[in-house]
């Protein structure tokens, strides 16, 4: 009885100590105050004298990892399967928190490099660029890492450590959804190409050692709606769980070997995500063959109780998210939304027979392995980054990296002669818009802090010069908050026409932010909920500022600046110019203002559909592919996934195949030249999809299956060659539950967008 009697007050006491977090950053607590008897024969555990293996960086991580598990009471173990891991002084564990935040650089804990927010990184299309940047936002978590741990011993907070809750690798099916913006986008390959890359970056290649653990998040079928995320239930067609909501995560795991994933919050097919066998251990651990550690998103287990009413008390959910796969309990981050008694539940799984001693050493099993590959417990000169010093966080060379990483990810939608700006025609330029001298919106959300921030209206007067004058103003709010409060004057409207006529040329610098389109969150603006959007239209004051400015006559120039798309098609049919910007981050206002100016050409891709209006879209509780994305739109796109346009042309020509015919696990290989046939040097994103031409079985109309950016100096010309696995276009087979590539027509486009195909090769895979 003392076992039950220690396990249960330990427990309550840990879980009790995690809410605090929810609004600043604690330490862990020490296992002292937690688990009160340091003494092994209080504790139950035989005070047999034995080698301590798990200290012993020569033994293989398997061993060290059993070694340690078995010095631990059953108090102790319950200790570590929280997220906040306290220290256990008795056996010389030191605490560590798992939460962290790195979707585009360090958040949270303090100055770090803020890249552009990750619908901005996929929109580069760089795949070995978006490495570049992971690599670099792990060396700065090191730092930061180093530098706490050096100072604070034995001791952890929430942001400060080594494993990341990132990237977010949902699918985009719906533009409303407020965490769009934190995704790659809509399409599954493209988001599987970006994560793996955002992955290896973060994770590095040292045979054995993690730089720091990536995580595969919201595991599965997970997109909204905000305001009933915590108790919605998905039910795809079975074909789109396969064929999109798995892809990228089955990738993330096979190609990117990541460390970690996290469950959501949602129900599918009836079942919590974080409670669910059937995603937890049947897809990811037995097909996939996962290796490391699955973790809740914060507040996911009470939810099983709670909101889903999957069983009728924590103690039951708590067992069935262990036992279903999940091994690690990640607390709320809702500043006491949900009454702390929530978590107060592990105290009786082993006293109820609700879990075995053997299923809680299983979970914390796959955590502590992920501690000892980041070699926390080994010698500091044996851990290749152990030695990286605050010196090599928010270097010169990461902020030159931050603004490199803007630059590519900005895509011209449109442009009728008025871009790149002239500077000998241009005396004054008059920038106008919520967003123009807005430092908020740059970083979108999970960002951190930077030291140097450059907002569009300091980008503009930047790459400007001396000789052409800047003004600004306001002009209008973003959105209008519920009680109408905030409604633009009449002089404020006066204001900015005023300085539109006065001009050479306007800059309308509007969008959203991440006030508007966020995570769950109260949003008291019109047209906005709980985090999403209930329409996809610019908002009205914008609307109805951009129509007075362009009836000024005076040349209008949209910088849009969103984390998904907005449907704009008045703004389409009549200004001259029009630029996606995204959050983009620390150095977004210079990259935007060297777009504008021709320093920079721009080569940003949508990772997204852009539509025309809100009534193209299906309910958005729909979870259904049908009519959704590029791959499945029936209709008419604004702005068609893959869309961009240059200051240069280019020309596709010489499409040759390797072979004609491929067997289904065969590969074909495609090659093609592009060619810049316009006068200044730029960037061509070459992107291929494949369509069926005699599938037995309905299909996407086209799906992407390869893509490159090629640098191409004026005149230049590339020879490209793709291998492309005939893997890639397969499809789920609802009869014999299995991926299969069916024997048949197929044909190859190429081009530089999905609404812009140049180039159509016929390909047959045999039986």
């Amino acid at each position: 009885m003392r076992i039950y009697q220690t396990f249960r007050i330990s427990v309550v006491a840990i879980f009790c100590a995690f809410f605090p977090l929810a609004t600043t950053c604690h330490a862990a607590p020490d296992a002292a105050q937690i688990i009160g008897a340091q003494d092994p024969a209080a504790l139950d555990i035989p005070n047999v004298p034995r080698p301590v293996l798990w200290k012993d960086s020569s033994q293989p991580v398997d061993a060290r990892v059993q070694d340690l598990i078995s010095r631990m009471s059953l108090a102790e173990k319950a200790s570590q399967l929280m997220a906040d891991a306290p220290a256990l002084p008795r056996l010389g564990l030191p605490a560590y928190s798992y939460r962290n935040e790195c979707a585009h650089g360090v958040a949270g804990a303090g100055i770090a490099t803020v890249f552009p927010q990750t619908i901005g990184m996929s929109a580069t299309w760089d795949a070995p660029l978006i490495q570049e940047e992971a690599d670099v936002a792990s060396t700065e978590a090191r730092a930061i890492f180093n530098n706490y741990t050096a100072n604070h011993n034995g001791t952890s907070i929430i942001h400060h450590g080594l494993s990341f809750y990132a990237p977010n690798i949902n699918i985009v099916r719906d533009p409303r959804w407020g965490r769009g913006q934190e995704t790659f986008g809509e399409d599954p390959f493209l988001t599987s190409q970006m994560a793996i890359a955002f992955i290896q970056g973060m994770q590095g290649d040292n045979p054995k050692y993690d730089k720091t653990i990536a995580c595969a998040k919201h595991f599965a079928v997970h997109s909204g709606p905000e305001a009933t995320r915590r108790n919605f239930n998905d039910a795809p067609p079975e074909r789109d769980l396969y064929e999109t909501y798995l892809v990228a995560f089955q990738a993330a795991v096979q190609q990117g070997h990541v460390g970690s994933v996290m469950g959501s919050y949602n129900a599918l097919y009836g079942v919590p995500n974080c409670a669910n066998p059937f995603l937890l251990t049947d897809i990811l651990r037995d097909k996939w063959g996962f290796q490391g550690y699955v973790v809740s998103d914060g507040g996911a287990i009470a939810n099983i109780w709670r909101w889903h009413k999957y069983v009728a008390t924590p103690e039951e959910a708590a067992a069935a998210a262990v036992k279903a796969g999940c091994n690690l309990f990640s607390a709320t981050f809702s500043a006491g939304k949900y009454p702390r008694h929530d978590y107060e539940s592990l105290g009786n799984l082993l006293k109820e027979n609700l879990l075995t001693e053997a299923q809680i050493d299983g979970a914390i099993t796959r955590t502590l392995t992920a501690r000892f590959k980041l070699g926390l417990f080994d010698p500091p000169q044996d851990v290749p980054w152990s030695n990286i010093g605050l010196e090599q966080n928010d270097t010169s060379e990461h902020q030159a990296l931050a603004l490199k990483v803007a630059e590519e990810s900005i895509v011209l939608l449109k442009n009728q002669c008025v871009l790149p700006l002239d500077r000998g025609k241009i005396k004054r330029i008059a920038v106008i818009g919520p967003n123009a001298d807005a430092t908020k919106m740059l970083f979108g959300n999970y960002n951190g802090t930077a030291s140097h921030p450059v907002t569009i209206l300091d980008g503009i007067k930047a790459v400007a010069g001396p000789n052409i004058e800047v003004t600004c103003t306001y002009g209008c709010p973003l959105a209008i908050s519920n009680d109408n409060s905030n409604q633009p004057t009449p002089e404020m409207t006066a204001e900015a026409i005023a300085e539109a006529k006065a001009a050479d040329v306007v800059i309308y610098v509007g969008g959203l932010d991440s006030t508007l389109e966020c995570e769950e969150h109260d949003v008291e603006y019109q047209g906005f909920i709980a985090g999403d959007r209930k329409r996809i239209e610019l908002p009205s004051p914008q609307e109805d500022l951009l129509k007075a400015l362009y009836g000024t006559g005076k040349p209008v120039i949209f910088v849009n600046c969103t984390g998904s798309a907005i449907a704009m098609p008045w703004e389409a049919s009549h200004l001259p110019a029009i630029v996606q910007a995204w959050y983009p981050g620390e150095q977004g206002g210079r990259a935007v203002g060297e777009v504008l100016f021709g320093e920079v050409n721009p080569a940003g891709r949508l990772p997204l559909t852009f539509y025309q209006s809100t009534t193209d879209l299906p309910d958005f509780d729909d979870y259904s592919m049908s009519n959704r994305t590029y791959r499945y739109f029936n209709g008419q796109p604004l702005y068609a996934f893959g869309h961009g346009l240059s200051y240069t042309t280019f020309k596709f020509s010489g499409p040759k195949l390797d072979s004609k015919t491929i067997a289904p696990d065969g590969t074909v290989r495609v090659s093609f030249t592009v060619k810049n046939t316009g006068a200044r040097d730029g960037d061509e994103v070459a992107q291929v999809y494949f369509r069926h031409v005699d599938s037995a079985v309905p299909q996407p109309k086209l799906a992407l299956c390869s893509f490159v950016r090629v640098h191409l100096a004026s005149g230049s010309k590339a020879g490209i060659t793709l291998n492309i696995p005939a893997e890639r276009f397969r499809y789920w087979d609802t009869t014999t539950k299995q991926y299969v590539v069916e024997p048949g027509k197929y044909q190859l486009l190429i081009g530089g967008a999905s609404d812009d195909i140049r180039l159509k090769v016929p390909v047959k895979i045999g039986s």
